[in-house]
């Protein structure tokens, strides 16, 4: 870490005279927790902060699953999903999803949750089959023009927000998550269902949780709007893509929140180990089984390479590994929690058997490839781990 301060120190000085895009000032860490875009007073939350809020949440989806199910619970295992991010490679985890439709016995996920790419997939997954040609859709026929376009390297370094441009990932993310989308979204949230997707608060350090069935059923003006910057603010890449600037007020003052990808803080979650979920359910004396699936969309550990001795290659390998590394670290935070809540665990990824080379960003044969794999992997009936790497899986 202290490598990377005297690197940004070296690059803010370099820096100090060039203009960059203009903002609000940013909302004070102590006001977080009063405030929310819209006034959406239900639409996050701080994991670090809001265990008593987040088993709240639990109880009350608990409650509205009991109302829609006439007073009783079914005895059939309860299944969460958590989708991680990843980038292009999410393609494997779309894969896994509609192979596992076809297959026949995908479950109907209580909660979906998903960072980065996997926050693109989760409103799909969340919704089912139905939406499954859509998934489909996003991971097998679009490239990296579809995605992003390239700004001048050097003016984009000194004077911008980013390397590139995501406009067109917004027009793509628009054009999926329509009012009937919404719509669907709330009608599953009154049954219980949670889709919850995170983002990274850049100007506060820390991760945020969006409760997107809450904002959906909110009947705000600009809920699609907001929903829309969520999904693209959980897929910005610091860096690569631009920020996502929410504006928030509080007693008459505006201010302006930076978010961020939520891999920068966690590549996956499922719920906040601040959260006990038995303790949650018990109380309410609802016993069911159940059971945690985890996608990881990439390998456990970052495929090897000759790196150059050059400062950039050397800074993004040691990223890309220590990504990888934090990716791989998620999985062991979760195991541990299902452990503790009795929550059969169930990790999948991409293995050693998938051999394509890389072939840069976003391509489209690449991708495809990536989604036969896990689309016949799930067909076939997937094996999935029951256990991080090194858990005698």
């Amino acid at each position: 870490m202290l490598g990377f301060r005297i690197l940004t120190a070296v690059l803010l000085v370099a820096l100090a005279g060039c203009a960059s895009p203009p903002r609000l000032p940013a909302l004070p860490l102590a006001l977080a927790s009063e405030t929310s875009p819209f006034g959406i007073s239900n639409a996050r939350y701080y994991p670090d902060t809001d265990g008593k809020k987040l088993e709240a949440l639990g109880k009350a989806s608990i409650q509205k699953e009991i109302r829609a199910n006439a007073g009783k619970l079914s005895s059939l295992p309860v299944s969460f999903l958590a989708i991680s991010g990843g980038g292009d490679s999410g393609a494997f985890g779309a894969g896994l999803l509609c192979g596992w439709s076809k297959r026949g016995d995908r479950p109907k996920f209580k909660l979906v949750t998903g960072v980065s790419t996997g926050a693109l997939s989760a409103p799909f997954v969340f919704l089912g089959p139905d939406y499954d040609h859509a998934l489909a859709q996003v991971y097998t026929t679009i490239e990296a023009s579809d995605v992003f376009e390239p700004r001048k390297a050097l003016v984009a370094a000194v004077s911008a927000d980013a390397l590139t441009d995501s406009a067109p990932l917004r027009g793509m993310i628009s054009r999926f998550i329509d009012r009937q989308m919404i719509s669907r979204i709330s009608e599953e949230y009154a049954k219980g269902r949670l889709l919850l997707i995170m983002t990274t608060n850049l100007d506060q350090g820390r991760p945020v949780i969006w409760d997107i069935g809450a904002i959906a059923a909110s009947g705000a003006p600009e809920t699609r709007e907001l929903i829309v910057d969520i999904l693209m603010a959980s897929a910005a890449i610091p860096g690569v893509f631009p920020p996502v600037m929410l504006d928030v007020s509080h007693a008459g003052t505006s201010y302006q929140e930076m978010h961020v990808d939520g891999g920068t803080t966690a590549q996956a979650f499922l719920y906040p180990p601040t959260f006990n979920l038995n303790r949650a359910a018990g109380q309410d004396r609802v016993i069911r089984k159940r059971v945690a699936y985890i996608i990881r969309n990439g390998r456990l550990f970052r495929e090897e390479s000759v790196v150059q001795r050059q400062t950039l290659s050397v800074a993004t390998e040691a990223a890309s590994a220590m990504i990888a590394a934090n990716g791989t670290n998620d999985t062991f935070r979760i195991y541990l929690t299902t452990k503790r809540d009795g929550v059969d665990y169930n990790l999948a990824y991409i293995d050693d058997d998938f051999t394509e080379p890389y072939q840069g960003p976003f391509d489209r044969a690449y991708m495809n490839k990536l989604f036969d794999y896990g689309f016949e992997l799930a067909r076939a009936g997937y094996q999935w781990r029951k256990a991080p790497p090194g858990f005698g899986d």
